[in-house]
């Protein structure tokens, strides 16, 4: 009999000898694991692409609801994500320490006979879905052995 999860809870396991993870939230099963040129066997996306898929996704409902909301002619989105980490040159304490910026690149496209001012609105829109919320704001993890 498997473990009951409470709503929003999400439970991963893995085995010692590799990377590869079953992700459990809700009745939902996901895999993760690392490509093969990083160790992994490539059953399932790398836990960044997890995190770019859950921005794309979030950014896409909010948009796509906000638009629904409006009743504007919006027909589809396509969120394309890329994440990359640069040095950082702008740093108090390069000196100390060597400082990398992770960086996201989001790319919407907008299908429908949208106005350029509605395509606007949807742009601004994207960035307050709760994904990007909580990306971009200050986040405390509590981790504890149990």
């Amino acid at each position: 009999m498997e473990e009951a999860l409470e709503p929003g809870a999400v439970l991963v396991r893995g085995g010692a000898a590799g990377f590869a993870q079953e992700i459990r939230a809700g009745r939902h099963r996901i895999r993760a694991d690392e490509p093969l040129d990083s160790g992994g066997t490539d059953t399932g996306p790398s836990p960044y692409d997890l995190l770019l898929g859950a921005l794309g996704a979030c950014t896409s409902m909010t948009v796509a609801l906000y638009a629904r909301r409006r009743q504007w002619p919006l027909e589809a989105v396509t969120v394309r994500l890329r994440h990359s980490r640069v040095h950082s040159e702008d740093c108090a304490d390069c000196e100390t320490r060597p400082v990398k910026l992770d960086i996201i690149d989001t790319e919407i496209a907008l299908t429908g006979a949208l106005s350029e001012g509605q395509r606007s609105q949807l742009r601004d829109i994207a960035e307050r879905c709760p994904v990007h919320q909580t990306l971009t704001s200050e986040i405390t993890i509590h981790t504890r052995l149990v």
